[in-house]
């Protein structure tokens, strides 16, 4: 039968599982009519994506703890760019709906 996929199959994983679990999570694939191997792919895929989104989230608030250090010093691009802002959103005649 020739391959449906189009992510060829690289490895395999090889586990011990409590016997009353797999046969939990097969009846629960079976009445859901997926392949448990699909099923645990998914798992893989939602837990790498959740992981990775964590990582980006931890990176993104060290370089604004950053940036809002830099932006403590008056003189700096950081402090000078929140100013300009400022000075935009004053301007703004929709403020109120930037700043509720």
């Amino acid at each position: 039968m020739p391959r449906t996929t189009q992510n060829p199959k690289d490895g395999s994983f090889n586990f011990s599982i409590d016997p009353a679990l797999k046969t939990a999570f097969t009846r629960a694939t079976e009445a859901e009519d997926k392949p448990a191997s699909q099923v645990l792919r998914d798992f893989m895929r939602a837990y790498v994506a959740r992981r990775e989104r964590r990582d980006f989230l931890a990176q993104a608030h060290q370089q604004s703890l950053a940036v809002a250090e830099r932006a403590r010093d008056p003189e700096s691009d950081e402090a000078r760019s929140l100013a300009e802002l400022d000075s935009l959103l004053d301007e703004d005649p929709f403020r109120d709906e930037w700043t509720a």
